[in-house]
């Protein structure tokens, strides 16, 4: 018997009904008399029961069903009076499903770094040197269709802004951004694949950021980039920076005069002003992971003067103006074939200043480096990631990256870099490169880009961090 039939036997049995009939017909109408009634009752009871459910809140409860060796489960229905505690509830669920999923992804990493090399003598002898590298957070991701990119660096002697920009796209082939955006130039993002870049970083012809905008194109065949920079990411010659070496780029930032060393600070501080950047690749898709892109880059900058440094009263004549400018182009190519990857590229740059020089300064990693005002520079790449199941490593990628820098305006001997390496990932957060450098007239490996008669130097790298 259902529960409302037996609720409806129950009120009917309350109900004042006559005595037992005592012949067969009388018995009949009595029958159907209390058949009409229980129908009666049990309409009542619906209507009664739907009037309760209205003022009821049906809470869904999933139990298991411990009966079974799979675990199956079952569901259960009860009911519990609406107290307002549900609907808070489900709101407070809402609130951190929005925190778990919040569109800007923070992240960042963390690195140390072992180095060993024989051009100086302190750290020879110490066995090499273990050394805190960076902390850095990323901000990425996008709130009401505006897009968030940035990435701030520590390092244990300067802090610096490596990128940050606001975007949108307007289709889903066009975006545009603006603030300390990437300058398109030759491979990207990078021209290495080794922890120190190729010696077009040091030019600052490879992972470059300014101030300014950026359009970028994308879609299966071609990749097309303009940009128009106001000035470096500290605001160019008159930024409001207490030292204009603390940056994570390489960007021109002086001119260096007769008889100046290839680290002194400036003669004349200069910066980069109203400069833009053309690039344009077409990629040849194969299969999945086979193609090939092949592109031409170029980027001109105009420089505006400072104030002369002290003892050099002759550059006064040259301060706060337009002293001249800078051309450079590119012809890259980058080849993906399964686990192999092969980067080519040409590229040129020319100063043309005003102002009688031995070169100009780059500030980055705070300090000074020289280098001609004008030069060729050839680089090939090679690399080949090799899948693993070692412990936590994933995988390993070997690589050999070459550079040289040659037809360098006012010295004769070329600058050239050999980078050997592999770079290990592990544990799906933690990665590493293990690199043997052997370079000549190169930055960070005892030597300088305008300098003669420097020696070959050779440094042993190590650069782990976990990335999260």
């Amino acid at each position: 018997m259902s529960k409302s039939l037996f609720l409806a036997a129950t009120m009917l049995a309350a109900s004042p009904v006559l005595a037992a009939p005592q012949d067969g017909g009388s018995v009949k109408d009595e029958i159907q008399a209390l058949k009409e009634r229980l129908a009666e009752l049990e309409k009542r009871l619906a209507e009664k029961e739907q009037e309760e459910k209205e003022k009821l809140v049906v809470v869904e409860k999933r139990e298991v069903n411990k009966d079974t060796a799979a675990k199956e489960t079952t569901n259960t229905r009860t009911v519990a009076y609406d107290t307002g505690v549900q609907a808070r509830l489900d709101k407070l669920e809402k609130k951190t499903e929005e925190n778990e999923n919040w569109p800007i992804k923070i992240h960042g990493a963390v690195r140390f770094q072992y180095e060993y090399n024989d051009y100086n003598s302190g750290n020879e002898n110490r066995g090499g040197d273990l050394d805190f590298d960076i902390f850095r957070l990323n901000f990425d991701g996008e709130i009401g269709d505006v897009i968030l990119s940035a990435e701030y660096r520590w390092f244990h002697y300067m802090d610096v802004v490596k990128h940050a920009w606001f975007g949108y796209n307007f289709t889903d082939n066009w975006q545009g951004q603006v603030g300390v955006v990437k300058v398109p130039f030759g491979n990207m993002p990078y021209n290495s694949h080794s922890y120190f870049f190729n010696s077009t970083f040091y030019v600052g012809l490879e992972d470059e950021h300014d101030n300014g905008v950026r359009l970028r194109y994308r879609s299966d065949d071609w990749h097309f980039d303009i940009a128009y920079h106001k000035s470096d990411e500290q605001g160019g010659v008159d930024g409001s920076t207490s030292d204009r070496t603390a940056r994570y780029n390489y960007d021109t930032v002086g001119i260096r005069a007769p008889g100046q060393g290839a680290y002194d600070t400036p003669a004349l501080p200069i910066g980069e002003s109203n400069s833009y950047a053309l690039r344009g690749a077409r990629i040849f898709t194969f299969s999945d992971d086979h193609n090939l892109e092949l592109g031409l880059s170029a980027q001109g900058n105009n420089y505006y003067s400072g104030s002369a440094a002290d003892g050099f009263s002759a550059l006064q004549q040259f301060e706060n103006q337009n002293v001249g400018n800078r051309f450079a182009w590119g012809a890259h190519g980058n080849y993906n074939n399964g686990p192999w990857n092969v980067q080519l590229q040409y590229a040129d740059y020319e100063y043309d200043l005003d102002v009688e020089n031995t070169g100009v300064y780059m500030g980055a990693y705070a300090y000074y480096d020289a280098i001609p005002t004008e030069a060729k520079i050839y680089t090939g790449n090679v690399a080949y990631t090799l899948p693993v199941e070692i412990g936590p490593i994933t995988s390993l990628t070997f690589y050999n990256d070459h550079s040289i820098i040659t037809d360098k305006a006012g010295y004769q001997d070329d600058t050239w870099m050999n980078v050997l390496g592999v770079a290990v990932a592990a544990g799906g957060g933690f990665y590493t490169y293990v690199d043997f450098v052997r370079a000549k007239n190169q930055p960070f490996i005892g030597g300088n880009i305008a300098t003669d008669g420097g020696e070959v130097n050779n440094r042993f790298n190590i650069n782990f961090g976990y990335y999260f």
